[in-house]
C-alpha cells in the first residue's frame, strides 16, 4: 500500500510541475557541478583530490628522442636527479594536493605548508613549485564564480514564475486549474543572465582545458623520461556537462519567451 500511495502522490504532483520547475532543476544541477569543480583539491576529503585540473608525477619511462633535441643525453642526468622519487601533485582551482610516497593525498590552498611535508629526495625537480605556479599564474576561477552567481539569480527569478492554481468558474460552477503567463521583463532578464552565465562557463572550461593540456605536455617534455603529467578527466566532465545544462536552460527559456509572444499575437488577432 505505501507504494500505491507514493505513486498516487507523484501523479498528483506531476501536473503541478511547471515548465520552469524543470529549468530550475537543471540550473541547480549545473550549480552543484560547478561548485564541485571549484572545490577540487581544496581539501583531503574523499573524492575531492580526484577532481583536479592537471597532475604531475615522477615515473621512469623510455625517453622520447627527436632530431630537434640539442642534448638528448640530458634525460639521463634528469633520471639520476629524480632517483626513486614517486611524488604526485594535483592542481585545482583553489588548492593543491600532494602524495609524497604513494600514500594518501595531502591537500591545502597553502602550498608552502605542503612543501614543508616533502623532502628533497621526494621532489627533486620541484614539481610542487611548478604546480603552485600553474595555480597562481594560469588558473582563473573568477569567471566560474560569477557564472554560478548569475545562474543562482536566474534560479531565484524562475522561482517567481506563477504556477498552477485552482479558481472557481462562476459560469460552470466548477473549479478549474489556471496557470498565468510569467512576467515578460522577468523572463527576459532571466534569459540574459543564464546566457551570460553560459558564456562565462564556456570561456572558463575552454581556458581550463587548453591551459591544462599545454602545461601537461610542456612539463612532460621537460622531464622527458622521468616526469609524467595528465589532465583531470573528472574536472573536464564536470565543466562541460555543466555548460551543456546551462545551454539547455538558455534554449528552454528562449523557446518559452517566443512561445508566449506568439500566443499573445494569436489572442490579439
Amino acid at each position: 500500500m505505501p507504494n500505491v500511495r507514493f505513486a498516487v502522490g507523484i501523479q498528483r504532483l506531476i501536473p503541478f510541475l511547471g515548465y520552469h520547475h524543470v529549468l530550475m532543476i537543471l540550473i541547480a544541477i549545473a550549480i552543484i557541478l560547478l561548485s564541485l569543480l571549484l572545490a577540487g583539491c581544496s581539501s583531503s576529503s574523499p573524492l575531492i583530490p580526484g577532481i583536479f585540473l592537471i597532475s604531475f608525477y615522477y615515473q621512469h619511462y623510455t625517453p622520447t628522442y627527436d632530431p630537434t633535441q640539442v642534448d638528448p643525453g640530458v634525460t639521463a642526468a634528469i633520471a639520476n636527479i629524480v632517483g626513486q622519487a614517486q611524488l604526485e601533485v594535483r592542481v585545482g582551482y583553489f588548492g593543491v594536493c600532494v602524495n609524497p610516497d604513494g600514500g594518501a593525498f595531502l591537500c591545502s590552498n597553502n602550498v608552502t605548508l605542503l612543501a614543508e611535508q616533502v623532502s628533497v629526495d621526494q621532489d627533486p625537480l620541484n614539481l610542487l613549485w611548478v604546480a603552485e605556479t600553474f595555480k597562481n599564474q594560469v588558473v582563473f576561477p573568477y569567471l566560474l564564480i560569477v557564472a554560478i552567481v548569475l545562474a543562482f539569480v536566474t534560479f531565484l527569478l524562475l522561482a517567481t514564475f506563477p504556477g498552477w492554481h485552482e479558481e472557481h468558474d462562476q459560469r460552470t460552477g466548477s473549479d478549474i486549474d489556471i496557470k498565468p503567463f510569467p512576467s515578460r521583463p522577468v523572463s527576459q532578464v532571466a534569459l540574459a543572465m543564464i546566457f551570460i552565465s553560459s558564456i562565462f562557463v564556456l570561456v572558463s572550461v575552454l581556458w581550463q582545458h587548453t591551459a591544462s593540456v599545454a602545461a601537461a605536455q610542456i612539463a612532460q617534455d621537460f622531464g622527458n623520461g622521468s616526469v609524467r603529467s595528465g589532465v583531470g578527466t573528472s574536472a573536464m566532465v564536470l565543466g562541460w556537462f555543466a555548460f551543456g545544462l546551462l545551454v539547455v536552460v538558455t534554449i528552454g527559456l528562449l523557446v518559452m519567451i517566443l512561445s508566449i509572444r506568439l500566443l499573445d499575437k494569436l489572442t490579439e488577432d
